[in-house]
């Protein structure tokens, strides 16, 4: 256990991040400011030190915990979320001018909980709203990626909401995608996948598709 969090139990904040006396100065500040500051922080410009990891956890279904204690204060989870950052070694970070604290992530960074269509020049355009509040549309530069769960063998779909940091759609989006998908055309010939920003994404192949169908019939 780190000293930050010895100090924090030691204070009672018991899972209150409201509670962190002695959280490093970044995070202190930025915790002052929950619910205040619009627009996100441009962490990839930053490079502080690494300060050590801190007993903060994402779950999968996108709830935030310190010391095992969910964090029940929507804004200071949202303002925790605007200075994410995945590294290229793989790990995440909460990321200020002058610290760099690592935390855990079960699976995805979001959750994308609400899908919309809309028409556009280049077709229709598939926008997920995260439980944090981001607004991303499926283009090129916000690709989505699939794949199978371990275990179950269900299949997830993930979307690049900015950097390294990814939303996964929700059980119920991920029907609700399936059901707008389709086979694809000319080189995507033989693939099952949806069609956002006139980009065809492939979810998986046609050959596949129908086994997975066939085993179930």
């Amino acid at each position: 256990m780190s000293k930050i969090e010895q100090q924090a139990k030691a204070d009672g904040a018991k899972g209150d991040p409201s509670a962190m006396k002695d959280m490093p100065d970044g995070l202190k500040a930025l915790m002052s400011r929950a619910g205040k500051d619009k627009g996100k922080p441009p962490v990839h410009l930053w490079n502080p030190d690494f300060c050590g990891d801190l007993d903060m956890r994402i779950a999968s279904d996108g709830t935030w915990f310190y010391l095992g204690s969910p964090i029940g204060r929507e804004a200071l989870v949202r303002l925790f979320a605007s200075v994410l950052r995945k590294d290229d070694d793989g790990k995440t970070y909460l990321v200020t001018p002058v610290e760099k604290i690592g935390i855990t992530v079960d699976d995805a960074h979001f959750q994308a909980v609400e899908m919309a269509r809309k028409p556009s020049d280049q077709g229709e355009v598939l926008t997920f709203r995260t439980n944090v509040g981001d607004l991303i549309s499926v283009d090129q530069d916000h690709p989505f990626r699939f794949e199978l769960e371990e275990g179950t063998a269900g299949l997830k779909a993930y979307i690049n909401v900015r950097g390294n940091l990814e939303a996964r759609l929700t059980r119920a989006l991920m029907y609700d995608l399936v059901a707008i998908a389709e086979e694809g055309e000319g080189e995507h010939e033989g693939y099952f996948g949806v069609i956002s920003s006139g980009i065809f994404f492939p979810i998986c192949s046609m050959a596949a598709l129908n086994a997975f169908e066939a085993a179930l019939a």
